[in-house]
């Protein structure tokens, strides 16, 4: 159930730009607000216009996510081994 101090975090950043905070926000808060996001758009007691106005937040915080897993995937090393299966050290991992 979002509560009237969750509903706070997800529209009081809307006033002037919907999104503009959104490239500040960790992975686990931005994960966080759009889960709040989802409850409220299913719970289906939000006026239509608010709908669409958090449903772009929605996005916005989805892009997020999405940018930073990709960030931390490029960041993860791959354990490179001998002939003899013993490590040798890391490479980057392939992203493509």
């Amino acid at each position: 159930m979002v509560t009237a101090a969750s509903s706070r975090i997800i529209t009081a950043p809307m006033a002037d730009n919907p999104n503009a905070d959104v490239k500040k926000l960790s992975f686990e808060k931005a994960l966080a607000e759009l889960e709040q996001i989802v409850q409220k758009l299913e719970g289906g007691a939000v006026a239509l216009e608010e709908s669409v106005t958090i449903y772009e937040r929605g996005e916005a915080l989805k892009r997020r996510c999405e940018e930073l897993l990709r960030q931390a995937e490029a960041r993860v090393e791959k354990i490179t081994l001998d002939a003899a299966g013993k490590p040798t050290g890391t490479e980057p991992l392939d992203v493509n």
